[in-house]
Parts: C-alpha cells; sequence; structure tokens
C-alpha cells in the first residue's frame, strides 16, 4: 500500500478510529489497576502499563492469522478479564505495605495481563483494517497512546473523587469479557437469540458486581472484628 495514498489514510484513519473506541477500557483498566499506589508511582505505571500494553498489541497483530486459528481463544481471553474485573473490584487500598517497585510492577502486570485479554477483538478489527500493512498497524497504535495515557489520568482522579466508579469500571470490564465470550466461533450460536445474548451479559455483570460486593462487605466485618 502506497504510504502517500488515499488508501493508505483511510486505512489509517480507521485503525486510529478503532484504537480511539477501544481505548476507554484500556484507560479504565491502567486507571483502576494504578489507583491504590502513591500518586508520584501512578505516572509510572500509566507509562509502563500503556507502553507494555501497546507493545502486546502490536506482537498479537503481527501474529493474528495464527491466533485466529486457535479455539476457544476468545472463551479464554473473557474468562481471564472476567476475573480482573472481579479482582480490581476487591483489591485493597494498602498501597504502603508494599514496596514502591513491587507495587509499581504489580500494577503493570495487571494492565498487561487485561489489555492481552481485552485486546483480541481489538486486534482482529486493526489487522482487517491493515490489510497486512504492519507499518499501518504500528503507526495507528502509536497515535492511540496520548489518548490511553491521558484517559487513565482522569480515570485516577475520578476515582478518588467518587469512589463508586470503581464499580463502574468493573461492570464495564466484566461487560467487555462477556461480550468476547459471545463472540467466540466455537459458541456464537448459542447466543443467536437477542434475549440469550443480553441475558448472558446482563448474568456476568451483575455476576461480577454482586461477588465484588459481598467480598468487600465480608472484608469490611472481618476488620471491624479484628479491631
Amino acid at each position: 500500500m502506497d504510504f502517500f495514498s488515499v488508501e493508505f489514510f483511510s486505512a489509517l484513519l480507521t485503525i486510529i478510529f478503532i484504537d480511539l473506541i477501544l481505548a476507554g477500557d484500556n484507560a479504565i483498566v491502567i486507571g483502576m489497576a494504578a489507583r491504590n499506589l502513591p500518586k508520584e508511582n501512578q505516572k509510572k505505571v500509566i507509562f509502563y502499563g500503556t507502553a507494555g500494553a501497546i507493545g502486546i498489541r502490536i506482537l498479537a497483530t503481527l501474529v493474528v492469522v495464527w491466533l485466529l486459528d486457535i479455539p476457544w481463544l476468545l472463551v479464554i481471553g473473557g474468562v481471564l478479564l472476567v476475573w480482573i474485573a472481579y479482582k480490581l473490584l476487591v483489591e485493597e487500598e494498602k498501597p504502603h505495605e508494599l514496596s514502591a517497585g513491587t507495587s509499581i510492577w504489580a500494577a503493570v502486570r495487571t494492565i498487561i495481563i487485561a489489555d492481552a485479554a481485552m485486546g483480541l477483538d481489538n486486534v482482529i478489527a486493526v489487522a482487517g483494517a491493515a490489510h497486512g500493512d504492519m507499518l499501518l498497524v504500528v503507526i495507528g497504535l502509536i497515535i492511540s497512546i496520548p489518548i490511553v495515557v491521558w484517559g487513565s489520568t482522569l480515570f485516577i482522579g475520578l476515582i478518588n473523587r467518587f469512589p463508586w466508579i470503581v464499580y463502574l469500571g468493573s461492570g464495564i470490564l466484566a461487560y467487555t469479557a462477556a461480550k468476547m465470550i459471545t463472540h467466540e466461533p466455537k459458541v456464537k450460536h448459542l447466543f443467536e437469540n437477542p434475549a440469550v445474548y443480553w441475558g448472558f451479559i446482563a448474568l456476568v455483570v451483575v455476576g461480577v458486581l454482586i461477588a465484588g460486593r459481598l467480598t468487600m462487605k465480608r472484608k469490611q466485618q472481618s476488620n471491624v472484628t479484628q479491631h
């Protein structure tokens, strides 16, 4: 594809649009993973987490044809993301009990794993829009980085002001996970009925939120008993 052609720029705009639409989920993951760290470490986590996530995304897109041949891939990624949505929801705020390095890399690891799970649909969409041109993929992802970083910083600020947003973020991750599972070719036929499709998504989202809420209540009661 000619670098200066209309076709090239049209495909590039499509890729950037896909990345920006899906960047909201990435920003939420990064913001939630970094929210309990001291402020001076949050920027490091956002930078390293975003860089690692983008690196993984580029590598995944390079082998997208191979990835698509793996059965049950979207189900595995979806289940992993359900667990991460729950884990981020019930994570206790004890940032000072860990060393700064451990806290930073634990958060970065969570971000990269979550992005790898969430990025499967993105990888497939971007690879299709790029028509096999990896230069397009890389440029599109690089342009989307500032949006993800800015969104993460904004999300951390909102969580600090409105703690209930954590539940909203976890619900969005659970929703993304459920949609991934329903798009798995091996089980897609089970969700052709809209009632079944939306019922399953609602079940996953509500299940994660209720499980997280019950776990948090149990932890709070345990802390009160100990004191």
